[in-house]
């Protein structure tokens, strides 16, 4: 039986046993789908990347996502984590880099920072974030995440569905506090939800107040019936917000630059680096970034 070397890192964060946990599997070829996602349960972390030759040569690899339940056409820690682990692979003085994954959402072009550890990267979104056009209840929402309706909203932000490759309902709310008592009813959310293109958008539930006094937001994310109860980190996610942040706060134009921190309530705290570029008023570039430690390696036979 084939053997293939793993790798697990603790992604946006900079500290081991932070973050969120992403194993990454090398040389996945003659891996089917079915045993993909046998090997994703295996692991039963949020998502687990198998990396793949690329179509395109030019190219550093193409990979796939699941999680323990699907495949996503697009993450944000399993970019981040597979960039810096591909980095980290080739050599252990390489300064810095350019390399392109190839995902079904597209390619995506990361830029790998070494030198300092831990490694840092960030990707350009190969999709700008998209508001999608579905009726939300507020009430229904708020009984949802063990909330009431008078709760959701803060500011001029009211709740939306957005997207940059994968869905979510961005949940505005005042402040810890309303952040830190939700959780979700799975029953209930799957009731309420829209479908957008046939998926079930998580809850990104947010507001200004935070921990951290560099942080611009605090945040969580629920995905129960994606076998993910609470994620510690989620750049797909931080990538659809940054319409919400464009939408909503208007920012000049200009380049700007927010720490997102989540993952506090499970003892597992991270910061993801979301910045913007805006022009002539326009969301015209974004980018996800952060941290990714090693704490892990070894051979897989499956």
């Amino acid at each position: 039986m084939k053997s293939r070397q793993y790798f697990v890192y603790d992604v946006f964060a900079d500290t081991a046993l932070a973050g969120n946990p992403l194993a990454v599997v090398m040389d996945a070829e003659g891996l089917d789908t079915g045993r993909m996602q046998a090997i994703a349960r295996e692991f039963n972390l949020s998502e687990t990347v198998f990396v793949l030759p690329p179509k395109n040569p030019i190219h550093k690899a193409s990979i796939r996502i699941f999680m323990p339940r699907g495949e996503l056409p697009f993450a944000g820690h399993p970019t981040v984590g597979t960039a810096v682990a591909l980095a980290e692979r080739v050599s252990d003085d390489c300064a810095a880099g350019i390399l392109v994954l190839e995902e079904k959402v597209g390619p995506v072009r990361c830029v790998v920072t070494r030198g300092e550890w831990p490694t840092f990267a960030e990707f350009d979104l190969p999709k700008l974030p998209t508001r999608i056009d579905a009726t939300l209840d507020a009430a229904a929402v708020a009984a949802a995440l063990g909330l009431v309706p008078h709760e959701i909203g803060f500011e001029n932000h009211k709740l939306g569905i957005w997207s940059a490759g994968v869905p979510y309902v961005t949940v505005p709310v005042a402040g810890l506090d309303e952040v830190g008592r939700a959780a979700v009813d799975a029953a209930m959310w799957l009731d309420i939800a829209p479908r957008v293109s046939g998926s079930v958008p998580a809850p990104y539930i947010y507001s200004r107040e935070t921990v951290g006094h560099d942080c611009a937001f605090h945040a969580r994310m629920f995905a129960p019936w994606d076998g993910i109860a609470e994620d510690p980190a989620t750049g797909s996610a931080a990538a659809a917000f940054a319409g919400a942040v464009h939408h909503f706060d208007q920012p000049t134009d200009g380049q700007h630059r927010y720490w997102i921190e989540q993952g506090v309530e499970m003892g597992r705290p991270s910061r993801i680096r979301l910045e913007v570029d805006v022009a002539s008023g326009r969301l015209t570039h974004a980018r996800i970034g952060g941290h990714a430690v090693k704490v892990a390696e070894g051979l897989l036979y499956a």
